[in-house]
């Protein structure tokens, strides 16, 4: 990685706390236990006999995943492009009074990630343990070009008609969130970190991120003491 980003573990401390899980979100309350082994079963039987499951990775899925997967590429995915745009997250990485604001795949343009495969002996147990992680969103079809050829994946989007799906912010509004939110799993800025620095040794530049990732880091070190520690 030749590129330093301005955000910097140091600075992701600043913000950090120590929270407790409140319980799933209201999204989360609302799915049946039988969704994800539906789920798992439709997408399933939209395979071609003897076709691998890949899953289409855009943000923390290519640096903490669920499951092991049996390999791994980079890939382009046309018609879609790389955005914080699902929310709200007040369990994760946000919290009531700062909620965070998650990665997903957006309308237009294109996304470079990584294309995971689902080994077939686990597909059954493995599938239904991604969907459990990922919020309770139908996966997509998308068709990924890779150094090796075309395939199709499976790919969590924010379609514009999700309750989820949150638009029309500003590059700096969305920073102002970013920059505070914090779950128990940790901050919205070490997601925001890990996204960039794993892109960037994949050789997949987002500009998007990398200007996002400035505007949070300048944020953070203006942040006064009370504000970084949620007292």
């Amino acid at each position: 990685m030749t590129r330093r980003p301005r955000l910097t573990p140091d600075l992701v401390r600043r913000v950090h706390r120590d929270l407790a899980d409140p319980g799933p979100m209201q999204r989360q309350k609302s799915v049946p236990k039988s969704w994800f082994a539906d789920t798992a079963r439709s997408l399933r039987a939209a395979l071609a006999p003897g076709e691998p499951l890949w899953v289409f990775a855009f943000g923390s899925l290519i640096w903490r995943a669920p499951i092991a997967f049996a390999d791994r590429r980079t890939g382009l995915v046309r018609g879609w492009h790389r955005a914080f745009c699902l929310g709200w997250d007040t369990r994760y990485r946000g919290n009531v009074d700062q909620p965070g604001l998650m990665l997903s795949l957006d309308r237009g343009g294109s996304c470079k990630g990584v294309v995971l495969k689902i080994a077939p002996e686990r597909l059954d147990a493995d599938l239904v343990r991604l969907l459990e992680r990922e919020p309770p969103i139908v996966p997509r079809w998308v068709n990924v070009a890779t150094d090796t050829g075309p395939l199709r994946a499976v790919a969590f989007v924010a379609e514009r008609g999700y309750a989820g799906y949150v638009g029309g912010l500003s590059e700096s509004e969305i920073a102002d969130r970013l920059a505070v939110a914090v779950g128990f799993w940790g901050s919205m800025a070490e997601y925001l970190l890990n996204t960039v620095e794993h892109l960037e040794r994949l050789g997949l530049h987002d500009r998007h991120l990398w200007r996002m990732q400035e505007l949070v880091a300048a944020r953070i070190a203006a942040l006064p003491q009370d504000a970084r520690t949620g007292r």
